[in-house]
This record gives structure tokens, C-alpha cells and sequence, in this order.
């Protein structure tokens, strides 16, 4: 978390009630409360409820001193919600995302400072935020069975926190606002699974360490290789640089074309819509020395969306809102 830059003046009794109050309670009492909305409009506020955020991240603090690792899975966890709460408190939300952020923080330092076992790990989508990208979420959920999460917890930890970040952006101000967010969980997501595969790098034992994902996005109603959004085609280099990294056989790849539930040029169009994606990603793959002959071909139309946008408008956010439905999966077949 950022360190938050006090204010050039003297301590107010705000923020001096606030920290006071984080010394006389019973010790790992959950009591840190942000200031009423209509209350954050003087300096005196503000200053008080910085005060609350850095006595909730000396908590953190302590515990990691106390021997808890940074990478621990719950302790990783309390710091995210911690920095999203702050993150949207000094982008001035007001709505109640950064006092139920911080509150979900807080639980989990409760619980890490009582000796608590098991902890949670269910991620509540706080203030009402959208459930927005299920394939991040079921990645995220065979990451926390998987052999090498030990190797993944901090990482696992902060992409299910930035996707409920992402939905409550959804739910303020739409598509625009919540890309930014959900790219940063798809990068943690594609992150820990690539730890996770290294973890422990014990050949006899990691024989199978599952495929490596990669998505191409297409635009709307498109399929040549000019339609494809750039940035996406970097997923496919990493996934190819990393099966060079570590030493791993490509077995084969399937590429599994989807499109979106727009009905394009008519309305049977999207089911060899996603084939002809599927087919220009394969040309893509050649072009880059893949052996034709490892890659398969499933075409899945319109049927598995993983970004509804119901209710986006107009029509060029709902388009955009719906980019990652259009898209050829990479499913890249690895051994070691």
C-alpha cells in the first residue's frame, strides 16, 4: 500500500480520537469506521480517516513481523481490500465500497490476530459490485486446489479482490471504468498460474502441469488477423516465452472460438463466426513456427459468454462491455 503523506499541520482531535481509540480497544476488536460521507469535506476529516487507514496497516504491519509471511494468502488478501479501500476513499467514492473494502479487511486481521483456523476465503462482492468475468473466477478457484498455490497465494488473493474492484466500477460508471481493473486481476490470474506451475520445480512430480490459457479478442462482427486487438495477441507471446522458460513440451494446442451475443451480419452468424477466428489464430500460431499438426479446433458461437453487460448503453460501450466474449481461447497442452 502507498504510504499516506500526512498533512503539514498539526494533529487534529479527529485524528487523535481515531488513533486513540485504535490503543484503548480490546485488542482485535474489529471497530475501524470511516468518517459519514457528509463529513469528508475539511482537512480535520480527512486527516482522521488516514489516520484510521494507517492504524489498519500497522495491524498488517505487526503481523507480518509477528512471522506471517506478505505472501501468506490472508494476509495478502487484508492488504488489497486494504489498498482498494484507500485507492477509491482518495478518488472520493461516495458510495459505501470504501468502508465495506476496509471492513473486509479488517475481518481478516481479526481473524489472523485471534489465531483463527481455518480463515474465510469466500470473496464477498462487497457493495453490491457485478460478478464480471467468471473464466477469471474459475481459474481462480482450480488455482486455490492446485499442487504450486502455495507458490500463488498473494497474487490469487489480490485478482479476486481487483474483480470485485472491477464490478463495483462496473456498477458506478460502466465498462470504461471497470477495464482498467479487470486487466490488472487477468494479469494476476495469468501470474499465478505460471507460479504455480514453478512451484517446487520437481520434475518426477509436476509431469502434468496443465495448460496454459491465452485469450485472442477480435472486433465486433470481425474474424481477419487485422481485427484482432493487438495487446490481446501478448497473452499468446508470454504463454509461448514461458513454455521456452521453463523447459515445458508442448503437446498440442486447441483453440476454442467463441463470439459474442450480438447477432452480427445474421442470425446464424456467430457459430462460424467462431470458426473463422479459430481458424485465423491458427494461421497466427503457424506464422510463430507451431507445427500445424498439434493444433485442434472447437467453435462454441455465442454460447459460453463470460461478460453479460445487461444493461450497458449505448451501443458502442455495450459493444466494448462485450469484447471478451469475442475471442479465441489458446489452450496450450504442456509437459515437463
Amino acid at each position: 500500500m502507498t504510504t499516506l503523506s500526512p498533512m503539514n499541520r498539526a494533529v487534529p482531535s479527529l485524528l487523535a480520537a481515531a488513533l486513540l481509540a485504535s490503543v484503548v480497544a480490546p485488542a482485535g476488536a474489529q471497530q475501524t469506521q470511516l468518517l459519514p460521507q457528509q463529513k469528508r469535506i475539511t482537512d480535520e476529516a480527512i486527516h482522521a480517516d488516514h489516520g484510521a487507514y494507517e492504524a489498519t496497516q500497522g495491524r498488517i504491519q505487526a503481523l507480518n513481523d509477528g512471522g506471517r509471511p506478505i505472501r501468506d494468502y490472508h494476509l495478502s488478501k487484508a492488504q488489497c481490500w486494504l489498498d482498494v479501500s484507500f485507492h477509491e476513499y482518495s478518488r472520493n467514492d461516495r458510495s459505501a465500497f470504501p468502508q465495506q473494502a476496509l471492513t473486509e479487511s479488517e475481518k481478516l486481521i481479526v481473524g489472523m490476530e485471534q489465531g483463527v483456523s481455518p480463515l474465510p476465503i469466500d470473496t464477498p462482492l462487497v457493495n453490491k459490485a457485478k460478478y464480471l468475468r467468471d473464466d477469471l473466477w474459475q481459474r481462480l478457484r482450480v488455482l486455490h486446489g492446485a499442487p504450486g498455490f502455495s507458490c500463488a497465494q498473494q497474487q490469487v488473493a489480490c485478482g479476486e479482490v481487483e474483480l470485485v474492484h472491477a464490478g463495483n466500477e462496473f456498477n458506478q460508471q460502466q465498462w470504461r471504468h471497470s477495464k482498467p481493473y479487470i486487466q490488472i486481476a487477468e494479469e494476476l490470474v495469468n501470474e499465478a498460474e505460471a507460479l504455480a506451475r514453478q512451484c517446487g520445480a520437481v520434475p518426477a512430480i509436476a509431469a502434468a502441469p496443465g495448460p496454459l490459457v491465452a485469450n485472442v479478442l477480435f472486433e465486433f462482427d470481425r474474424d481477419a488477423y487485422r481485427d484482432i486487438r493487438t495487446y490481446s495477441l501478448e497473452s499468446v507471446d508470454r504463454a509461448l516465452a514461458r513454455i521456452a522458460d521453463e523447459g515445458l513440451k508442448l503437446q498440442g494446442i486447441t483453440l476454442v472460438g467463441h463470439a459474442d451475443r450480438m447477432q452480427g451480419r445474421g442470425f446464424d452468424a456467430n457459430q462460424s463466426l467462431s470458426e473463422r477466428r479459430a481458424r485465423t489464430v491458427r494461421e497466427l500460431l503457424v506464422g510463430r513456427g507451431i507445427d500445424p499438426a498439434r493444433i485442434r479446433y472447437e467453435y462454441r458461437g455465442d454460447t459460453q459468454q463470460v461478460q453479460q453487460c445487461d444493461g450497458v448503453r449505448p451501443r458502442a460501450a455495450l459493444l466494448e462491455c462485450l469484447l471478451p466474449n469475442r475471442r479465441v481461447e489458446v489452450r496450450f497442452e504442456v509437459t515437463r
